[in-house]
């Protein structure tokens, strides 16, 4: 906090002199008005000690006042004049006794209106008090039902966090396994394609082979009906020369294996046409 301007600083000179010499006003006060006393006492007694004087002066008069004569007594008019003087100084006094008091008067009846006033800021400030302390308390509620829910959110977070933590551990051990799981797989299928290559190189040897085989048995084939197809012109043209001179004797009657119509047939032939043998080699596709 900064030091006060030079104003305020010269105010609150001001304030603390005021208060200063305002502490000793009532004792100047009193001071003022035995001064005043004093000062009529004194003139009452200059006055009376005119008149003794005076009387002392003239012995032949008489200190005695006679109603009735035209003389007063000095002494007496003496003492008339300090009575009348405390009487004015008296009724002063009296009248400023009676401003004081209404302005006392005056002063008490705002101090009484600032007091009616105090009293209800004060019960406005209690029921503002009050209004206060019933919210303290419905808030000191809150704070502890709330400090209740954190700390249940805290547990809950702390089991969840562990909970976390566990499945990131599983997740780990999970994405390690799937990473061996995935190694196995890559061996297992390149171990597939290569034995797929292997039986797919035995089908392609096995295939060529049936080709082979199926080529040469053709030409086999081929080869076998060339030379039964000269066998059997020659031998018919036989045949039918021994089948007419059995005819001619044994009046068409037909012996052996010979058919009715003449025709013969060989083994290893149907309708004439040689049957295929059965070389034909039965591969799997696994060779």
């Amino acid at each position: 906090m900064g030091e006060p301007s030079w104003q305020e600083l010269l105010r609150l000179r001001l304030v603390e002199r005021n208060s200063k010499e305002s502490s000793f006003a009532p004792i100047i006060e009193q001071y003022r008005r035995l001064a005043q006393q004093t000062k009529l006492l004194k003139e009452r007694n200059a006055s009376l000690l005119k008149a003794v004087g005076s009387v002392r002066a003239n012995p032949s008069s008489s200190t005695v006042y006679v109603p009735g004569t035209g003389e007063d007594n000095p002494v007496r008019a003496a003492y008339m004049a300090s009575l009348e003087s405390q009487i004015s100084s008296l009724r002063d006094e009296l009248a400023t006794v009676y401003k004081t008091q209404g302005q006392n008067a005056q002063r008490l009846l705002s101090m009484n209106e600032t007091l009616r006033e105090k009293e209800e800021l004060s019960r406005a400030d209690t029921d503002n008090l009050r209004q206060a302390r019933d919210e303290v308390s419905v808030l000191r509620k809150k704070v502890e039902q709330h400090s209740e829910l954190m700390a249940e959110k805290d547990r809950t977070a702390q089991i969840l966090h562990d909970e976390i933590n566990t499945l990131q551990l599983e997740l780990g051990q999970i994405e390690e396994r799937n990473a061996t799981l995935t190694k196995d797989n890559a061996k297992l299928l390149q171990r597939w394609l290569d034995a797929k290559q292997v039986e797919a190189n035995k089908m392609n040897e096995a295939n060529e082979f049936y080709e082979d085989i199926k080529s040469r048995h053709q030409n086999v084939l081929s080869w076998r009906e060339g030379s039964q197809g000269d066998a059997n012109s020659s031998l018919g043209i036989a045949v039918n020369n021994n089948a007419e001179t059995r005819s001619l004797s044994a009046g068409g009657s037909v012996s052996g294996n010979g058919s009715a119509n003449g025709e013969t047939t060989t083994p290893g032939t149907k309708g004439g046409t040689p049957s295929p043998a059965k070389g034909v080699v039965d591969l799997t596709p696994n060779g």
